[in-house]
């Protein structure tokens, strides 16, 4: 008996999803519906405090912004290294464990898969929950989406959001973000 590429795809995701649910890191998903929780219209204390964080008081400090970072993606942040890469026709960002943990490797292709559907759509509330504040250029690159493509890939430790335009505006745009998010991850380049 031979197993189709489609049924050993699935029966891979669904054990990647058990191993993430018992490693706390389960997508967030309605109670009632089951269905995974739209994340635009929450403020950053409703998100934090659906991922059992609590964000009354913004707290814009380099370990809470990692700790943040931990709920949101769903793995160590001192272990993982971002990069947010300015390029002509737009930028990429990127997120690879420092060493090669399977499982939170897998965790982060799922995550930054998540943000390229997310950004495409508009939604950057993963990115202000994370920052504690409405991200630089956010505002441009919802109003412009239709001119923006987001394209995910995986890396050997992690994955990538390539993003890419041809508008000047979304262009700006684009490069205040990534130049944001360098400076608060401390990325360096």
């Amino acid at each position: 008996m031979s197993i189709s590429p489609a049924k050993t795809t699935l029966i891979s995701l669904l054990a990647l999803s058990v191993l993430c649910t018992r490693h706390g890191m389960a997508q967030s998903t309605d109670t009632i519906s089951s269905k995974p929780i739209d994340h635009s219209a929450m403020t950053p204390a409703q998100h934090a405090a659906m991922h059992g964080g609590n964000s009354s008081t913004p707290d814009t400090s380099f370990v809470a912004l990692q700790a943040r970072g931990k709920m949101a993606m769903g793995v160590d942040q001192y272990a993982s290294a971002h990069r947010f890469v300015a390029l002509p026709d737009g930028g990429r960002i990127a997120l690879e464990m420092k060493d090669g943990d399977s499982l939170a490797v897998a965790q982060i292709r799922a995550h930054m898969k998540l943000i390229e559907h997310a950004f495409q759509a508009g939604d950057f509330s993963t990115p202000e929950f994370v920052h504690a504040r409405a991200m630089p250029g956010t505002d441009v690159m919802s109003r412009n989406k239709a001119l923006i493509r987001y394209t995910y890939s995986d890396l050997p430790h992690g994955g990538e959001v390539r993003i890419t335009t041809t508008d000047p505006e979304s262009l700006a745009a684009i490069r205040e973000l990534l130049a944001a998010q360098r400076g608060d991850h401390r990325a360096g380049h």
